[in-house]
């Protein structure tokens, strides 16, 4: 039986038009045309205010696409009437299933945002037949209408972070709400005047802020002092921890191979041992690796006294109280002088002079292992984007995934 046009009336479900035509080419290349008309009768009036006592001005034809049937593109020929409202003037009749401007139906816009949550872009154009720009531009607009605008009002402890953006040393920073645990904003770069826009956005509720959790740098460090004179900056467990692995520990391991290059069994040891060294001890279960790691402590004076220092450094972040922790600072950072390991002298000076940062810990208790935790999802967006051509619409991505704790 074939179908008529009341019955791709019926499934097309386009209110207020009609089919008056319809095309269906044999080639499966080329899209299903159907050709819509307004029922008779029917008034949509003006597209910007909704009024429906707009007189007839003229008329044009779009052509927007719909959603495929069976593996066809569905193309849409609509008559568009335009009204001459007393208010807005000439304007676009009201179409329920079509936005303004708009050369997808709003079924269509909403299947397309549902699957680029999922997929990646280029994967729903070539499942819905659409170019990718297409796309990309339709999800963007989703983004921009859902997304509420970021409310500062409240926001007192902050989380900020960097974040690989692309290859060759690219960053952007993200900054948190600590309390709700949601994105207030993304900016590419990680310099003073990259992050500058955010605080200009925080306008007086900067004055507000009473803590920032961050890593140890400089640029974050000198703004935050500037904008949020109140702010007590608190130097993240992870970041100190990472960067004692990567300033002291390899810096030993390294020299350390190097002393025994005439002895292949010892520096195959000592060069395979960076992971072993840097994992929490409670974290090494195997029998094997806690063998090496032992074997390896005991051939080496100098890794067996940074290792030990990591742990007891490690501690510094259990303590609740300030003076027991500054107490154990001191006594650490005289151990890590008196140690004569240039590189463990050096950063246990450069520590100091953060020292302030460590100890407020104790106080607030913020992390930014919660970006951490963010920056693996942030990771797993731009993958299954291949990357990202546009900020905006990485960053309001990035907006959208994590809408936080709701008051």
């Amino acid at each position: 039986m074939q179908a008529t046009h009341q019955d791709i009336d019926l499934l097309g479900n386009w209110e207020g038009y009609t089919v008056y035509k319809m095309n269906i080419p044999r080639n499966e290349q080329r899209p299903i045309r159907i050709d819509l008309q307004p029922k008779h009768g029917w008034w949509g009036g003006c597209g910007r205010c909704g009024c429906t006592g707009c007189e007839y001005h003229d008329r044009t034809t779009r052509i927007v696409r719909d959603l495929p049937v069976f593996g066809q593109a569905v193309e849409l020929r609509v008559i568009v009437r335009r009204v001459v409202c007393p208010v807005c003037g000439p304007s676009r009749e009201s179409i329920p299933w079509l936005d303004r401007y708009a050369r997808i139906t709003t079924r269509l816009a909403k299947t397309v945002c549902r699957m680029a949550e999922i997929m990646t872009i280029k994967d729903v154009a070539k499942t819905f037949l659409l170019a990718w720009h297409t796309v990309k531009n339709t999800h963007k607009r989703y983004l921009k209408q859902v997304l509420e605008p970021v409310d500062l009002n409240g926001v007192t402890e902050l989380l900020i972070d960097e974040f690989a953006i692309q290859k060759g040393h690219r960053y952007a920073t993200v900054v948190v709400d600590a309390t709700r645990k949601h994105v207030l904003w993304v900016g590419r770069g990680r310099s003073r005047a990259s992050i500058r826009p955010f605080f200009e956005l925080l306008g007086e509720q900067r004055l507000k802020i009473k803590a920032v959790a961050l890593d140890m740098s400089s640029a974050y460090i000198n703004e935050v002092a500037e904008q949020c004179p109140q702010a007590q900056v608190i130097f993240d467990h992870f970041h100190v921890i990472a960067r004692y692995g990567r300033d002291v520990i390899d810096r030993v391991r390294v020299d350390a191979a190097n002393r025994y290059r005439h002895d292949p069994i010892q520096r195959k040891l000592i060069k395979g041992s960076r992971w072993l060294l840097l994992r929490n001890p409670q974290n090494i279960t195997r029998p094997d690796d806690r063998r090496q790691l032992d074997d390896l402590l005991e051939v080496n004076k100098e890794l067996s006294l940074v290792y030990i220092m990591k742990e007891q450094l490690n501690h510094l972040w259990t303590f609740t109280d300030q003076i027991a922790a500054r107490a154990w600072w001191y006594q650490w950072f005289r151990m890590a002088i008196d140690s004569q390991i240039d590189t463990l002298i050096t950063f246990a000076k450069n520590l100091s002079v953060h020292v302030e940062g460590l100890l407020a810990y104790t106080r607030y208790r913020l992390t930014t292992g919660v970006l951490e935790g963010m920056n693996n999802k942030i990771k797993v967006i731009k993958r299954v984007a291949y990357g990202f051509r546009d900020d905006e619409y990485f960053f309001l991505r990035i907006r959208h995934a994590f809408p936080g704790i709701r008051r």
